[in-house]
């Protein structure tokens, strides 16, 4: 029987409720008896509260998992992967229209190498996006505004919210973790001497 520890960069409910979702789902890839714990471990993104793009929100992920490593190389932790989730916004302009969306990213790295995942995307309505996006106010003052409610990061999140409880803010997570492990658990597609052949 095996330990595999995962430290993830949050000690937020939905983040680390994601990780534990994301993993139970990969155990059949795992060998029979591994046994999983998951340490949260608040630390900084190093990026705004709501990063406004794209690259901003991978960076913010990839800045939570080497902050773990440097914890756990600092402090002889026996970690096996590093999780850093970040939400955020990217923006597009389409037929001269700013269409403003949030995406959830993760990165996963097992100290070594590191991977990117990401959610889909769900568009902010235009009022949402003006006060976020514009006003800079952060997403989950402006969220909990909009919908009149309050805490909403740490149940449903905005992906609530504008899915009406289809998606959640741990689901979207839950989506980009998997694609983030996609590399670790499925190796043979993500040989690097593998060709496509057209």
């Amino acid at each position: 029987m095996g330990d595999l520890i995962i430290a993830v960069g949050s000690a937020r409910k939905p983040k680390l409720a994601a990780v534990r979702e994301a993993v139970d789902g990969m155990l059949d890839l795992l060998p029979a008896g591994t046994s999983i714990e998951i340490v949260g471990v608040e630390v900084e993104s190093g990026v705004n509260h709501t990063p406004l793009r794209r690259e901003e929100s991978m960076r913010g992920a990839r800045q939570r998992a080497e902050t773990l490593m440097l914890i756990a190389r600092e402090e002889a932790k026996p970690w096996n992967y590093f999780v850093g989730l970040e939400g955020g916004l990217d923006s597009v302009m389409e037929d001269g229209v700013r269409r403003v969306f949030l995406e959830s990213w993760a990165y996963v790295s097992d100290g070594t190498r590191g991977h990117f995942g990401r959610s889909g995307a769900i568009e902010l309505p235009v009022a949402l996006a003006e006060e976020v996006f514009v006003q800079g106010i952060e997403l989950s003052i402006a969220i909990d505004q909009f919908a009149g409610e309050a805490g909403i990061r740490d149940a449903q999140g905005a992906w609530g919210v504008l899915s009406a409880n289809k998606i959640t803010r741990q689901e979207a997570f839950r989506v980009a973790l998997i694609a983030a492990f996609a590399p670790f658990f499925n190796s043979n597609a993500y040989r690097t001497s593998v060709v496509a052949k057209i």
